[in-house]
């Protein structure tokens, strides 16, 4: 008798590794390139998406060029709101019930008033798409590490300052070969004491080291991809016991490069050593894919069993920053798919 598998868009979860830019729907970026008349290369024109091998410096610009052009076309609040609104539209579509998607205001600063302005008004984008769609949503704002540790330390002050309007993180994204995680570890310290979620990028583009950083210097709660951790069975078992999620984002980790094919993403050594995970699309506008397709990954190249698929939805839940009641009706919600 063939198998039937259970609809992974009806599993509930939460995204906790959403880029904000590297969230919009292609169609909407065409009408924005439109209305600004920004030229888009034919990488963003297409409709599918670009090979991208990031592994090498100039990979990794071509990717950051891409990402950059995307984010110009971000240029009005109603744009904000357009793209939050689609973010949490796909999300609810996918089955998450709770998205904390990553930004770093600075980017949109210029065109929107500056720095306190843009957030504000993200934030606001944020709470009036959650209203409307009914998805828990909430900011992790990241710093660039390719800047100055200073700008990070001023970013951090102002998202505590947003913690009761949304922020619930503090991230480090860009580049892990650039700039070391210890230079960033005031800004951590100042978000860790404002009661944020340490999430910082480590072990994607560099190996277990990075990931090591982010545990010793930064106090990492959860690890923005952490996968090249499966290259060292001691960390492994630190990332275990200490109960830090990382979140996983396999359709980026082939497109860019990291690792080859779908089969090598090492999500099977990570979840057998016991290390919690939340499945993430990174950036699906570059990427292609989005959250339940990161669940269609596990299951069709890593032969996760539905049993297997919801525990990985547990673990997504349980790394989140969501309020107690938010948990227990996904979770509860999860056992009901299962049975």
């Amino acid at each position: 008798m063939e198998h039937v598998y259970r609809d992974l868009s009806t599993l509930p979860k939460a995204h906790l590794h959403l880029h904000f830019t590297g969230s919009m729907r292609p169609s909407t970026l065409l009408e924005l390139a439109d209305k600004y008349g920004v030229s888009l290369p034919e990488a963003l024109r297409s409709g599918t998406p670009p090979s991208l091998r990031a592994t090498d410096e100039r990979g990794w610009f071509r990717f950051q060029r891409l990402y950059d052009i995307a984010r110009s076309c971000l240029r009005a609040p109603e744009d904000i709101q357009r793209l939050v609104r689609e973010a949490a539209q796909e999300d609810v579509r996918d089955g998450s019930g709770w998205l904390e998607i990553q930004v770093d205001p600075t980017s949109y600063a210029p065109h929107l008033g500056g720095l306190i302005p843009a957030l504000e008004i993200i934030l606001d984008a944020v709470d009036a798409a959650s209203r409307e769609t009914g998805l828990g949503m909430r900011v992790v704002v990241a710093a660039n590490r390719m800047k100055h540790p200073l700008e990070a330390r001023t970013l951090a002050r102002l998202a505590v300052r947003f913690a009761d309007r949304g922020v619930v993180g503090f991230g480090l994204s860009n580049d892990e070969r650039r700039g070391m995680a210890r230079d960033f570890d005031r800004a951590f310290a100042i978000a860790r004491d404002g009661g944020l979620l340490a999430a910082p990028h480590g072990g994607e583009l560099t190996g277990p080291s990075s990931v090591r950083d982010c545990l010793d210097d930064l106090r990492a709660a959860r690890v923005g991809h952490g996968v090249r951790s499966a290259e060292d069975p001691r960390l492994l078992r630190k990332l275990a016991e200490r109960g830090v999620t990382c979140e996983v984002c396999p359709a980026s980790n082939v497109a860019l490069g990291v690792y080859e094919k779908h089969e090598d993403v090492p999500l099977r050594t990570l979840f057998e050593a016991g290390v919690p995970m939340a499945l993430g699309a990174d950036d699906p506008l570059l990427f292609g894919s989005r959250l339940a397709g990161q669940y269609e990954i596990a299951r069709r190249h890593h032969d996760f069993t539905d049993e297997e698929l919801a525990e990985l939805a547990r673990q997504s839940v349980r790394g989140s920053a969501a309020p107690a009641d938010i948990r227990a009706k996904l979770l509860a919600g999860i056992d009901d798919w299962i049975a």
